[in-house]
């Protein structure tokens, strides 16, 4: 097992955003999310049986489907996807959801979260790499550039999957653009990261790296929207080199007076941090220096 714990990259502001961003995810999944104890019941041909988790996916997530016809999904494609799985994505004249605004749903679902552990996992990679986009970007165009990486990433899945009757839900494509800058912006920033049972320091650009090439070996099998963070992330790379070009200012690594005060804690409060030049370089010799 391998994850980050936390990044070496001191901020000059709170992340209010960032936290904004966790606390409306928590909120989704602990709130709306939660109700799992009652069902309703879809009567087709037969009688097929939604809990109220499916039913609110349906109803508020993104769904390939729905974005290439503009239309909600019919009864009968919600019935059909229950039964097997997939669907094929036909035109219906019953939609089951039919005040349900299918573009608006590319939006809600950045928020929503399939399990807890999806959604401590997400929470977890945007604390670590999202307060120090913000931090440069500023508070509105880092929420600008949050939500519309996750709808460009949305919009990869969709390419590849454009018949999907399966709501797809995450923050994972919008968090996967925040990498990409990230690569880009703080490269050889140390990321502190369990694995293989100890904490290792591994350069940004080869931990993001070695992420983005294993999204491409994620199983056919998995229900992992793996095309969804490839795109997200390319969205990011991109919009971090356009960045870097028109306002290099904003990219790199803080490097303060001796006598400055930077934000040790990742957004939330204030304390002195050694240099950032000299991290990097007692730690020149650790792994992937």
């Amino acid at each position: 097992m391998v994850f980050p714990i936390k990044d070496e990259n001191p901020t000059t502001r709170t992340a209010f955003v960032t936290i904004a961003i966790m606390v409306a995810c928590v909120a989704a999944w602990f709130g709306p999310q939660g109700g799992l104890s009652e069902s309703m019941v879809v009567t087709v041909e037969e009688q097929v049986r939604l809990d109220e988790q499916t039913a609110f996916s349906f109803e508020r997530a993104v769904i390939p489907c729905e974005l290439t016809s503009g239309e909600p999904l019919s009864v009968d494609e919600i019935a059909s996807t229950l039964r097997s799985g997939d669907a094929p994505c036909v035109d219906g004249d019953d939609p089951l959801f039919e005040d349900k605004i299918v573009w608006l749903a590319a939006i809600t679902s950045i928020f929503l979260h399939g399990g807890i552990a999806h959604l401590g996992g997400n929470m977890l990679f945007l604390w670590i790499f999202g307060n120090n986009i913000e931090d440069r970007l500023g508070h509105v165009p880092y929420l600008v550039f949050y939500l519309i990486g996750g709808v460009v990433a949305t919009l990869g899945h969709v390419a590849v999957q454009p018949s999907s009757t399966i709501p797809l839900v995450g923050a994972s494509g919008a968090i996967a653009a925040i990498m990409g800058a990230y690569a880009v912006w703080f490269p050889d920033a140390p990321i502190r990261t369990f694995a293989f049972l100890r904490l290792i320091d591994i350069r940004a650009r080869w931990y993001l790296g070695i992420w983005f090439v294993f999204q491409f070996f994620t199983g056919t099998d998995s229900s992992v929207a793996w095309v969804a963070h490839v795109a997200g992330f390319v969205f990011g790379v991109f919009v971090g080199g356009l960045v870097r070009v028109t306002r290099p200012h904003l990219v790199g690594p803080t490097l303060p007076d001796e006598d400055d005060v930077l934000d040790t804690t990742g957004g939330i409060g204030r304390g002195p941090l050694p240099h950032p030049s000299d991290t990097l370089r007692r730690r020149r010799n650790g792994p992937f220096g």
